[in-house]
C-alpha cells in the first residue's frame, strides 16, 4: 500500500499543479520587472510591467500604457486593492507599469510631481522602463486607487466651422478622458483641462480617405504636459482631486482653418465662437453628468495652459448666452464651474492691438479676415473672448 500510495499522491499533486501552472503561465510570460531611477526617491525603485492579453494600440501601433504609482505615502481615496485595479486595467487592454514607492516619505505632493515629469519625459522620448513602444499620446500616469474612463464623447463637431481639411464633411465626436477613484471613500471634486495639442481629422491623399492618424491627440506628451514639465493634472489625486483632459475645441490643426468661403488659414492660432464656447460648456455638462457613476462630487475646476487656457476660460463667467448654452450634450444640466486656474491666454480679442510685435501677429492680421474690422464690429469681436462672459463679481 505504501508503494502504491506515494505515486498516487504525486500523480494527484501533478494534476493539481499542472493546470495551476497553465493558469499562471500567461502572467509570468507577460510580466517583467526591474529598477527605475526615481528623482523623488533619489535612487532606484522597483517596477513591474504586465502586458494585457488583448492589448490596446494607438493608430501607430504603439501600446496604450498606464503607469500606476502604488504604495504612496498619503491616504488613498479609492478603496479597491491595487491588485484589483491593475487587473481591471489589464482587462481593458492597457499595458500596466507599476512603480512601487514602498511608502517613501517623499511620495506625497508636491514631491511626487517630480516623478510625474520624469515619467512623461521618458514616455515622450519613447523609452521608459526598457520599453520603446508605449504610446506617446495615449499613455497615462495614475495614482493607486484610480481608474480611467477613456474616450467619453462630449460634442459632435461641425466641419463647416473650420472647413479643414478638405474632404472632412462628416463631423467627428470630440472626447475626454476621466481619471477617477474606484469605489471612493467619499465623492471627490474633479479638475478639467482642455488640451493644448489639437486633435483633428486627417485626409490621406494617397487613399483618398479620411484617417484617424491625428485623432485623440489630447495627451500628446511631446507637447502637452511633457514639453512644459506640466504635472498639475496628473498630480491632482495626491490632493484628493480627480482629473479629466478633453480634446481642444478647435478640431483642426492649430495653424489652419477658415470660415466657409474665407481665406486659407484665417483661423491660424486661434479659436472662434460660438463653436468654442458651445463645446467647452458641453464638456463641463458631460463631466457633471458622469459624476455619480464615477464617484465625483459634481464640483468642477478648470485648469488651462496656453491654447488650453483660451478654451478653458470659456467655462468661467456668469453671463448667460443662449447660443452658447443650447448646443451639445446634456442641455439643461448646469455648466457652472467652482474654480479656475488659468495660465496666459487670449481672453479679450478687442485688446490685441494694444501692443504690437508682442507675438500675436497672426491674430492682429487674421482676426479681421474672420470678423471684419474691429472698429466696425466691436460687439462681435467682444463675444469671441472669455472676458465677455464675466458679467458680475460672482464670476
Amino acid at each position: 500500500m505504501k508503494i502504491f500510495f506515494k505515486p498516487c499522491a504525486l500523480l494527484m499533486s501533478r494534476k493539481i499543479l499542472f493546470p495551476l501552472f497553465l493558469l499562471l503561465l500567461p502572467l509570468v510570460l507577460n510580466a517583467a520587472s526591474g529598477l527605475w531611477n526615481s528623482p523623488l526617491a533619489g535612487g532606484p525603485i522597483a517596477y513591474t510591467v504586465t502586458e494585457a492579453e488583448s492589448p490596446l494600440k494607438d493608430y501607430a501601433g504603439k501600446y496604450l500604457t498606464v503607469v500606476y504609482l502604488e504604495n504612496l505615502n498619503f491616504a488613498r481615496i479609492g478603496q479597491n486593492s491595487n491588485a484589483d485595479n491593475v487587473s481591471w486595467l489589464l482587462e481593458q487592454g492597457y499595458r500596466v507599469i507599476e512603480l512601487d514607492y514602498a511608502n517613501h516619505s517623499n511620495a506625497v505632493s508636491p514631491h511626487i510631481n517630480r516623478d510625474i515629469i520624469a515619467i512623461n519625459d521618458a514616455l515622450a522620448s519613447g523609452s521608459f522602463c526598457g520599453l520603446s513602444n508605449s504610446s506617446t499620446y495615449r499613455s497615462y500616469v495614475l495614482f493607486e486607487g484610480y481608474r480611467i474612463a477613456r474616450d467619453v464623447a462630449y460634442f459632435k463637431d461641425d466641419p463647416t466651422v473650420y472647413n479643414w481639411p478638405s474632404g472632412y464633411t462628416q463631423g467627428d465626436s470630440l472626447y475626454m478622458d476621466i481619471i477617477y477613484p474606484a469605489n471612493p471613500r467619499e465623492p471627490v471634486p474633479v479638475v478639467l483641462s482642455f488640451s493644448y495639442s489639437n486633435s483633428y481629422a486627417t485626409y490621406d491623399s494617397n487613399s483618398g480617405m479620411m484617417t484617424d492618424a491625428q485623432k485623440h491627440q489630447r495627451l500628446y506628451l511631446p507637447y502637452t504636459l511633457g514639453l512644459f514639465d506640466d504635472s498639475f493634472l496628473e498630480g491632482a489625486p495626491a490632493r484628493g482631486i480627480a482629473w479629466a483632459i478633453a480634446d481642444h475645441p478647435k478640431y483642426c490643426n492649430w495653424g489652419s482653418g477658415k470660415p466657409t468661403g474665407g481665406a486659407n488659414d484665417t483661423y491660424k492660432s486661434y479659436q472662434t465662437n460660438p463653436d468654442a464656447a458651445q463645446k467647452v460648456k458641453s464638456a463641463v455638462r458631460t463631466l457633471r453628468a458622469k459624476s455619480k457613476e464615477l464617484g465625483l462630487s459634481g464640483k468642477i475646476g478648470i485648469y488651462g495652459f496656453s491654447r488650453g487656457s483660451d478654451a478653458g476660460a470659456m467655462a468661467v463667467g456668469d453671463r448667460f448666452v443662449p447660443e452658447f448654452e443650447n448646443a451639445g450634450l446634456h442641455i439643461g444640466l448646469s455648466d457652472d464651474v467652482q474654480a479656475a486656474a488659468l495660465g496666459p491666454g487670449v481672453f479679450d480679442f478687442t485688446q490685441i492691438y494694444n501692443t504690437t510685435n508682442d507675438g500675436d501677429g497672426n491674430l492682429e492680421t487674421r482676426c479681421p479676415w474672420a470678423w471684419g474690422p474691429l472698429n466696425e464690429n466691436f460687439e462681435l469681436w467682444e463675444r469671441m473672448g472669455a472676458a465677455y462672459l464675466v458679467q458680475t463679481d460672482l464670476s
